[in-house]
């Protein structure tokens, strides 16, 4: 008996070994025009998901369009499920580094990469939050999630709102991260038009590597994580995020273009939201907005000395706020 439990621990160990060694192989064989230097991080990252207990997957929709997750590899019944919607600065690898291993204790974790970003992609020409919703949503029912919660950053946030009020008998919570939902047409033309010298999209879309360190710079508040990096590090993150630039610029311009409805959705979900009261991307007001509009089921919490990357800035805060209100029972 104990030669079979050995035995089928080492068959378990020697299978993860060769499915993580697949993985990494497969990774440096397809880079997809990412920079080497880029892709090697994102194996490392890749890595740090693996142990904290999470596999990528991909999904097809159909013929046309393809979702990339990383998802917990044992669901446990135990543990609520939460899904994370990462922001337009770059796919879920990057951007939940600091959440990832906290969070994995306390929830089973789903982790989209919105097409365009990562390895989701779609020939459709739909550029809209809404059909970023309705893909996210059509992969994790493939999945079978049936019930989550869910968490929203920056342009993770509208798709994470369009997800809540499409189902919402199967979003139960919701946490919605420095992301300017309801703003109005007048700040939405001063913010994605010109500002800090530049046009919203040459900062979005940075060409060059000052245009990348604007971008940072605006985005966290307490340390500038591209301080001390080579520019020739930098000129490969650029380059990175050319893939697929087409693309991104048509889902900010139909980000900008979009009017808000005055039937806009009031969510039916109990939601927390997050801020930063340093935030240069989307202004401190714009939260007490969201707020007044959802109503009494939401709550807000303003993090001090803390920028639009809330999850780059404090963390420790942020991750503490989401376990806090997703694990209390409704």
């Amino acid at each position: 008996m104990a030669r079979l439990k050995f035995l089928n621990l080492l068959s378990l160990y020697l299978s993860s070994i060769w499915a993580i060694y697949k993985h990494l192989l497969s990774s440096l064989l397809n880079t997809n025009g990412v920079p080497f230097i880029v892709k090697l991080i994102e194996i490392c990252l890749g890595l740090y998901f693996w142990f904290c207990g999470l596999s990528p997957c991909t999904v097809d929709l159909d013929d046309q369009t393809t979702m990339h997750f990383w998802t917990v590899n044992h669901r446990r019944n135990n543990k609520p499920d939460l899904v994370m919607i990462h922001g337009y600065g770059g796919n879920s690898i990057w951007q939940f580094l600091g959440q990832v291993g906290p969070l994995s204790r306390d929830f089973n974790l789903y982790l989209p990469d919105l097409l365009f970003f990562g390895k989701s992609y779609t020939k459709r020409s739909d550029r809209s939050e809404v059909f970023q919703a309705k893909c996210v949503v059509e992969g994790l029912r493939k999945l079978g999630l049936k019930r989550f919660s869910l968490y929203g950053i920056s342009y993770g946030g509208y798709v994470a709102y369009q997800m809540a009020q499409m189902c919402p008998d199967e979003v139960e919570k919701v946490v919605i991260v420095s992301s300017g939902i309801v703003w109005t047409e007048d700040q939405k033309q001063e913010l994605l038009h010109k500002k800090h010298g530049r046009y919203g999209l040459e900062i979005l879309l940075p060409q060059n590597p000052c245009d990348l360190r604007l971008l940072v710079s605006l985005s966290v508040y307490k340390f500038n994580p591209l301080k001390w990096v080579p520019e020739f590090v930098v000129r490969n993150f650029v380059k990175a995020t050319m893939v697929y630039r087409k693309e991104k610029i048509e889902m900010v311009e139909e980000l900008r273009t979009g009017t808000l409805d005055s039937n806009f959705p009031v969510l039916t979900q109990e939601t927390l939201i997050i801020w930063g009261d340093k935030d240069h991307v989307f202004p401190l007001n714009l939260a007490y907005q969201l707020h007044r509009h959802l109503g009494p089921k939401s709550k807000l919490e303003i993090i001090k000395d803390t920028g639009h990357a809330a999850n780059l800035d404090s963390p420790e805060i942020v991750n503490a706020l989401t376990k806090s209100f997703i694990s209390t029972l409704l």
